[in-house]
This record gives C-alpha cells, structure tokens and sequence, in this order.
C-alpha cells in the first residue's frame, strides 16, 4: 500500500507531508521504505508533545485546552499545519492513545487521522490490541484513507 501511494503521488506530481503523534514516524518510516520516495517525500514531523503541535505545525494552544491533542480539532490542525509548513500536496495527520493507559479521559485506541488535500478531513477509528497492534494499525488505514482521498480528488469527487 505505501508503494502505491509513492506511486500514485509520482504519477501526478504530487508530494506527501506526515504529522505523526502516536505512530511516532512509522508512516513517514515505511513510506521512506519505497524506493524512489524522495521524489514525493520530504517533510515528516513527530509532534508527540503538545509543544511540539504547537511549535512545528501551529496547532492553536486554545485547541489543545479546549478539545486536547486527541482530538477531530487537533488532527484537522496538524494536517493543515503540516501541509502549509511543508509545502506539500497533501498531508496524513494522526494523534490518539496507543496505550497501554487512557489519556486525557480518552479511551485506548481512540485515533483520530487528519487528511489535507484541497479540503481537510478527519476520521475518527477505534483500532483494538496492544500499543504496536494499535500504532501500526492507525499507520496503515491512515495511508489508506489517504490513497482513497487522493483517488477521489483525481477523479473530480472532491
């Protein structure tokens, strides 16, 4: 699936930015993976502290108090913000718990995914398992939603 997301971006023109909380860089880790990912690749953040969301992709610290950093209005943020940041077509945001604790309130395997294109989307998941079960599958259907939202806008169904 990340060989056909390089593929897909190649194709037309098209480069990728990811603004990784939970995952901790494993999307821009197996996007790299691909050979001949620099040419759609450039930018990836770890953002795992709030100052961080803050400082390298200017999520609003009203939104971290308000709605916290997992949250539809964090991910929505860290993909605008990479996206602007970076410079790129299209950016994948994620932020959620992985476990093995609950974090602010929030359930283990709560994973919001923030996608960026010409219009942002955020899609909410609740992915099961132990903390590596959890990381790699938010990793996985965040590339996923990414290549059906790309797909989309290519055909015009944006």
């Amino acid at each position: 699936m990340y060989r056909e997301l390089v593929d897909i971006l190649k194709a037309n023109s098209m480069t990728v930015a990811t603004v990784e909380s939970c995952t901790g860089g494993m999307i821009a880790s197996h996007i790299v993976d691909v050979s001949g990912a620099s040419s759609v690749f450039g930018y990836g953040f770890v953002t795992y502290a709030d100052e961080a969301k803050k400082n390298m992709v200017g999520v609003s610290a009203s939104t971290l108090a308000d709605y916290g950093a997992v949250s539809r209005e964090a991910a929505s943020e860290m993909a605008e913000g990479g996206k602007r940041t970076s410079g790129a077509d299209i950016c994948i945001s994620v932020t959620g718990v992985a476990g093995p604790n609950t974090d602010e309130g929030k359930p283990v395997g709560l994973v919001y995914i923030g996608i960026c294109l010409n219009e942002s989307r955020v899609y909410e998941c609740h992915f099961e398992g132990d903390r590596e079960s959890i990381r790699t599958q938010a990793a996985y259907e965040a590339v996923r939603l990414a290549l059906l939202f790309i797909k989309e806008a290519l055909n015009g169904n944006q």
